[in-house]
């Protein structure tokens, strides 16, 4: 597939978080649909809770057995974001509101060629209610995975949607997409540039000046959304996914950079994947206030961290020395 991006489509390029995506994620996550590197102990903890999820609510084997590797998948109960900031609530009302017809169209064409689905599952797409069926299940997913580790998740989200926007607002489409997955490459042109994504569509498909939204997770992999009248849309897997789960186990041996700078401090360290803000570190690494800015004062007059203002928010990064110990402590 090949995504036609000209300089107007940097301007009103947008990013945006759907936390709906990352309970549909979630599910096919514990189901061992994708992999998610890093989540290992997430997946662990979870699963017995998304058995029990699995056998009391009959819509997540309908919604499971939906998913389908590069093919289409509908689009109904797992639409983009729109670039605004919608919360779960508002994004399942979306799902909510599907007209019927079109939610039975969007299932055909997910299943045709498909293997064939459970009889429970069946039944579910044959009812007139299958919409509510299958928001049911997504709000149950929520509920059961996601919501209590959200404000973690939405930290990691965050800060690497402050990140990516920084990087193509100050230095274009190559930057930005640069590392977001081995499968994506950006091929410069002349006036005009392509986003080259590996996979079975030999299509290209032009921005035209109406831009790309792109959408970090926690949970999912890369996924694109070229059906319109919605957006054009990249989901991508956020950075700093692998320090989500908060401080190292104490049972985890000691290493290097735990000896060099003390074990709470190197935890902020690594957590530093991307720029943070004091608030989104303690969301994410269930750690003090006082805690998190005590140590990233020590790491800044240590020069391995350093800060800015941006608008009314102050976020920390790394310094190239700080990288280097991160990566290799």
């Amino acid at each position: 597939m090949w995504i036609e991006v000209t300089s107007a489509d940097v301007a009103v390029s947008r990013y945006a978080i759907s936390p709906l995506g990352e309970a549909v994620s979630a599910l096919r996550l514990c189901a061992g649909q994708s992999e998610a590197t890093g989540l290992t102990p997430w997946v662990t903890r979870a699963r017995p809770v998304f058995e029990q999820l699995r056998r009391s609510v009959p819509a997540i084997d309908a919604l499971l057995a939906l998913q389908r590797r590069d093919a289409y998948n509908a689009d109904f109960f797992q639409p983009p974001p729109d670039g605004t900031a919608r919360e779960f609530a508002d994004e399942l009302a979306l799902v909510r509101s599907t007209p019927l017809a079109r939610a039975r169209a969007e299932l055909a064409r997910n299943l045709a060629g498909h293997r064939t689905p459970p009889a429970n599952a069946r039944r579910i797409y044959e009812s007139p209610t299958v919409v509510d069926q299958l928001a049911d299940g997504i709000e149950a997913a929520w509920v059961t995975l996601v919501e209590p580790d959200w404000p973690r998740l939405r930290a990691v989200l965050e800060r690497d949607l402050l990140h990516r926007a920084g990087r193509l607002l100050a230095y274009g489409w190559g930057a930005a997409v640069a590392d977001l997955d081995p499968r994506l490459r950006w091929v410069p042109g002349p006036g005009v540039g392509y986003l080259d994504i590996d996979d079975r569509d030999p299509r290209t498909y032009p921005l035209s000046g109406r831009g790309m939204l792109f959408v970090p997770t926690v949970f999912g992999s890369l996924m694109c959304y070229v059906e319109q009248p919605g957006p054009y849309a990249i989901v991508y897997r956020a950075a700093g996914v692998a320090e989500l789960l908060g401080p190292p186990d104490p049972a985890r041996p000691v290493d290097a950079l735990d000896r060099l700078v003390g074990r709470g401090r190197a935890t902020v360290l690594r957590a530093l994947t991307a720029p943070a803000t004091t608030s989104q570190l303690v969301a994410q690494l269930g750690l003090s206030l006082g805690g998190v800015g005590d140590h990233l004062a020590v790491l800044r007059e240590a020069g391995l961290v350093t800060r800015a203002r941006v608008g009314r928010t102050v976020r920390y990064r790394r310094t190239s020395l700080g990288d280097a110990l991160a990566e290799n402590g």
